[in-house]
């Protein structure tokens, strides 16, 4: 069985970033991403999810090269198989600075919020949280 795996953005807005772009489940904040397809590469997939559940295009956003934050999770498997038990997940997300502001179309969420960007982030433990930090970090600005 292939190794289940999704790709998506942060998008932020100014230089040096003022706020951040997450998308509202029921219960929890996530960002736009999701399923690698046949054929398709991370950085396509990701691309196509951030247009698909917020319309912002390729053309909208400036994709830093520098910046891919990776993490690894367990999922229950029968989501991907017919196998009970669980199965590594591999999440890759990308940076996007928005270049311009685009009306966020809301199509597979229930809404959006644009967080102010002032680190350390407590929002979602277990993967927004880390990736800010990640973040932080990569822009020097981390606390020490």
């Amino acid at each position: 069985m292939k190794q289940p795996r999704s790709c998506g953005f942060l998008i932020v807005k100014g230089d040096p970033i003022e706020s951040f772009l997450l998308m509202k489940h029921p219960a929890r904040w996530d960002l736009p991403k999701g399923h690698v397809d046949p054929g398709e590469t991370d950085m396509q997939c990701a691309l196509r999810e951030l247009e698909e559940e917020t319309g912002i295009s390729a053309d909208d956003v400036e994709v830093d090269p520098e910046f891919c934050y990776e993490t690894r999770y367990m999922v229950k498997a029968r989501r991907y198989t017919s196998q009970d038990g669980e199965v590594e997940k591999t999440m890759l997300i990308y940076l996007g600075r928005l270049l311009h502001d685009v009306e966020i179309e809301v199509t597979e969420h229930g809404d959006y919020q644009w967080f102010d960007w002032s680190p350390p982030h407590q929002i979602q433990e277990r993967a927004i949280d880390p990736l800010l930090a990640a973040l932080a970090t990569y822009l020097g600005q981390a606390d020490s």
